[in-house]
């Protein structure tokens, strides 16, 4: 399964030039933990309920002030392993997802990733038979792996 089959294509974005209290305010109307920074069309970081929190105590005024600034990026075709590890990587929550014109396409999230797990879309690649002693001194055949013949 890859990346654009579970990613959220609508994306809430926040100017980095924005207050701390409009940001917050986005993530209270549409019930969200992450917000996308971008530049223009860019995407230039990322900002959590909890940074903004933080900036709001310190007396931190814009969203570039308190924002994460080296993002890692998914792109579409990448694999659900391919992002888990990435974003277990990272240590991230939510993993913004570009094209090839570094156009921002979506986000997927952790809550995302055990969405679908949950559900139990994600199979493992079906295991081989399992050889043991009762199978030795005999050369696999088609039939004896579960393959079928043509």
């Amino acid at each position: 399964m890859r990346l654009k089959d579970i990613m959220s294509a609508t994306v809430t974005v926040v100017p980095a030039k924005e207050t701390l209290e409009k940001a917050r305010t986005l993530l209270r109307l549409h019930r969200i933990h992450h917000l996308v920074v971008v530049d223009g069309i860019t995407v230039v970081g990322v900002v959590t309920d909890e940074l903004l929190q933080w900036g709001s105590a310190e007396g931190i005024a814009r969203v570039e002030d308190v924002m994460v600034r080296h993002v890692a990026t998914g792109a579409p075709e990448m694999t659900v392993r391919q992002t888990a590890n990435l974003m277990r990587r990272s240590a991230v929550g939510a993993l913004p997802v570009v094209d090839k014109d570094h156009h921002l396409a979506g986000i997927v999230t952790v809550s995302d990733l055990l969405d679908l797990l949950g559900r139990g879309r994600e199979r493992p690649v079906q295991r081989s038979k399992r050889w043991t002693l009762r199978h030795r001194g005999r050369r696999p055949t088609a039939s004896r792996i579960g393959l079928r013949s043509k």
